[in-house]
């Protein structure tokens, strides 16, 4: 499943990959940044509200937060403004690394359970997989702003996780 230092790892990764998305967002104007790309949240703006919104609701279910509100539809206006935005992704990913720089055995063990918006329903899951399904969350989204990012003119840095620099992968 995933180990201690590999949630430490991808907390890492996860930070490193926001700030070169934002950074290169940032080179958008904001026109181009709410713009509808035809991905499921829809611009680039709406795609990174929903990545924090759901980070938040992970970590809340892991005790490290508060949840947010206003659910899957609501998360892709969490944050209005772009300065913002770029403030609370920094606040979150600060947080994502000391909550696994703290992890230990145990929060890894048994399961989770909790009550899914999503499917309307209480779900029960191992706790690994839940951390796991946070990592794998985040990825996919944002694999679909690096799509959006580069259609837009946008240059992203590297995102190969081989390719990050060693204080990210403990190298």
């Amino acid at each position: 499943m995933i180990t201690l230092d590999g949630c430490r790892t991808m907390a890492r990764y996860n930070a490193w990959q926001n700030d070169n998305l934002y950074g290169a967002a940032s080179m958008l104007d904001d026109a181009a940044r709410r713009a509808s790309r035809g991905a499921f949240f829809g611009s680039i703006h709406a795609t990174l509200n929903h990545i924090l919104w759901a980070d938040r609701m992970w970590l809340s279910r892991f005790g490290r937060c508060e949840a947010p509100g206003g659910g899957i539809a609501g998360s892709v206006s969490l944050v209005a403004e772009w300065e913002g935005l770029c403030a609370a992704r920094r606040e979150m990913d600060a947080l994502m690394v000391d909550w696994a720089d703290a992890l230990a055995p145990e929060d890894l063990a048994g399961d989770l359970v909790w009550y899914s918006g999503a499917t309307g329903r209480e779900m029960n899951r191992p706790r690994a997989l839940c951390v796991l399904h946070m990592f794998n969350h985040q990825a996919h989204h944002r694999g679909q702003v690096h799509a959006m990012l580069t259609a837009a003119g946008a240059v992203p840095g590297p995102t190969d996780l081989v390719f990050a620099p060693g204080e990210v992968v403990g190298a």
